[in-house]
């Protein structure tokens, strides 16, 4: 099957842009925790239950869709039409007036399962597309997600006497459109090989290979840090402030933070095409590592300037090598089997994010602790590192 040159050149920005729409439910709930808690009169500690339900729910969607094989044995582009807009409808439903802390983490558990059809979907799309040249179209694919995670924060930051649920419409809004965009405008990739039918084998026989195997690891250790990173972002900022007895825009600067893996995914891309995708992602997880050893240094500085920077740095490197690490378990599977890996990799992934995200929110509690709470997620890039070297 061959597609028109007209029709290729703008599938990659509509998946791009269709991914950056769709995934901007993920924080959505995170951005306006503090309306949230004081508008459903929740504890403190919502933040991290409520990031957690969207993990949980992510990781039951990625098993279903793993063991079912969805993505692998119908239209990926429907799947991830029907996902989306099954998450704007949850996501809206956070502005159900009688919401008690049980219905909003059973709205957010079931935001996170829509967009296990939407995040390894809109990977598996890509792969269909771009046979060659993979890594660079991922990176660009989950810098997009990195952008759509981190810009509810964005719409937070105005002063414009917004109110809190206009974040929930704009990001409603948003996934709706990503979702019509990829049904209508991006039809079944030339490189497609539909699997005949459901086979459980599949998930045990990815990790037989070695090198499958080695990618995957390193992407667990990789995942250990990202999302817990990014959930406390704003508790760092807040952190810092208290410390320091000064004013900061945290919605803003959490976007700013986030954000800044948008340009690091697509210059992993680049650095990764001149030097390889492995060592790339090793050197990319090795600085991640070693702001999570030195972050208790970076609460000793006065200067918010040097410690803004330090948490941007840290906010490139920890997702740069996401996609680096997609590509790898992307390109050592079978291709009738690339979905299913990709989503099985994912669903262990985030599971594990779910563990490191409680760790946090349980050391933090203690004030005096909290600045070197963040050591802990560097358990993650050390480990990965180790299953990395042994191929």
């Amino acid at each position: 099957m061959k597609i028109k040159t007209s029709t290729s050149k703008w599938v990659l920005p509509i998946i791009i842009f269709s991914q950056f729409c769709c995934t901007s439910l993920w924080f959505a709930g995170n951005s306006i925790i503090d309306d949230l808690i004081s508008f459903y009169s929740l504890n403190p500690e919502s933040l991290g239950y409520i990031s957690s339900s969207v993990q949980f729910g992510f990781i039951i969607g990625t098993f279903i869709f793993a063991v079912f094989t969805l993505s692998d044995r119908f239209s990926p582009s429907r799947v991830f039409f029907i996902c989306a807009v099954l998450g704007a409808i949850f996501n809206l439903s956070i502005l159900y007036s009688s919401n008690t802390i049980f219905t909003l983490l059973v709205f957010r558990f079931l935001t996170g399962f829509s967009l296990a059809g939407i995040y390894p979907v809109g990977m598996k799309i890509a792969a269909d597309y771009f046979e060659k040249g993979l890594g660079k179209s991922l990176s660009f694919l989950i810098a997009a997600l990195v952008l759509g995670t981190a810009f509810p924060y964005l719409i937070q930051s105005f002063e414009f006497n917004l109110k809190w649920e206009s974040v929930i419409w704009a990001t409603s809004a948003l996934a709706l459109i990503g979702g019509f965009l990829i049904v209508i405008l991006v039809p079944n990739g030339p490189y497609q090989k539909r699997a005949a039918k459901f086979e459980m084998s599949k998930i045990l026989k990815v990790f037989k290979n070695s090198r499958f195997r080695s990618a995957a690891f390193g992407y667990f250790g990789h995942m250990w840090e990202l999302y817990a990173f990014w959930t406390f972002v704003p508790i760092l900022l807040m952190m810092h402030q208290k410390l320091h007895y000064i004013t900061l825009n945290i919605p803003l600067f959490s976007f700013i933070i986030i954000a800044s893996g948008t340009l690091s995914c697509i210059l992993g891309g680049f650095i990764a095409n001149k030097f390889g995708v492995k060592k790339t992602a090793v050197w990319s997880l090795t600085i991640s590592g070693l702001c999570c050893l030195l972050s208790p240094l970076f609460f000793m500085t006065d200067s918010t300037p040097i410690f803004i920077l330090c948490l941007i740095i840290w906010g490139m490197v920890v997702i740069a090598d996401s996609p680096l690490f997609s590509t790898m378990v992307a390109q050592n599977c079978e291709v009738q089997s690339i979905g299913t890996a990709l989503t099985i990799v994912n669903c262990i992934g985030f599971s594990l994010t779910i563990i490191s995200i409680q760790l946090l929110n349980y050391l933090i509690t203690d004030i005096a602790f909290a600045p070197y709470a963040f050591v802990v997620l560097a358990l993650g890039p050390i480990i990965g590192l180790i299953y990395l070297k042994r191929t």
